[in-house]
């Protein structure tokens, strides 16, 4: 049976990163069958290609996806950005990209934001030493992210700091690989996001 993450990157048409480490190998759905899911996959096709609505759409189920929040908090996150002074779409992607969870991702202490909002729930993330257990806490600029004395000699993170060696953060993050726990130097800038075009998309969406 395949496996519902992996759907949603066959859904997407692209690589989503969901499952971790499996994303890089040949494993991946990507490599395997890249056409939608369902018997119709390879078929599905519009006819004059994507409305204006359906591309909107579809951006909004991606970016929802990446990062793995619902429908609710989402368009919450939309809404707090329209509201505030500045470019919609990199405010966005600043409240996305600062959540705890997706933090965790980004410093490389979780295979998959999936693992790193697991890591939150149960309690083993500490932010400035304190235990934080709100995958959505947004993260400030200085604060420290660690992790608990308990998970950081459980056999679920043995590997980590071998795979952590080889793994270079994004350059607002900084990470002390020998104490396996990372800094926010900066909230992330236009330049780190990257494309804001896609999130340009969502807000329009929204502003229908």
């Amino acid at each position: 049976m395949a496996d519902p993450k992996c759907k949603k990157c066959r859904r997407a048409g692209e690589k989503l990163f969901l499952k971790g480490e499996r994303c890089f190998s040949p494993k991946c759905a990507m490599v395997k069958r890249p056409d939608p899911p369902g018997i119709h996959g390879k078929a599905r096709k519009r006819r004059g290609g994507t409305s204006e609505y359906g591309k909107q759409l579809a951006e909004k189920q991606k970016i929802k996806r990446i990062y793995g929040i619902r429908e609710r908090q989402f368009k919450k996150y939309v809404q707090q950005a329209m509201a505030a002074q500045g470019d919609t779409r990199e405010i966005l992607l600043k409240k996305l990209e600062t959540r705890l969870d997706n933090v965790i991702f980004r410093l490389g202490l979780a295979k998959s934001r999936t693992m790193a909002r697991q890591l939150v729930n149960h309690g083993h993330i500490l932010v400035n030493g304190k235990r934080i257990n709100i995958p959505s806490y947004q993260i400030k600029k200085d604060q420290i992210i660690s992790l608990s004395p308990k998970i950081k000699e459980s056999n679920l993170m043995k590997d980590l700091p071998t795979i952590l060696k080889k793994y270079e953060t994004p350059q607002w993050l900084m990470l002390e690989k020998e104490k396996i726990e990372g800094k926010i130097l900066n909230i992330p800038s236009a330049a780190d996001l990257g494309d804001l075009n896609p999130a340009g998309l969502v807000v329009e969406f929204y502003s229908r």
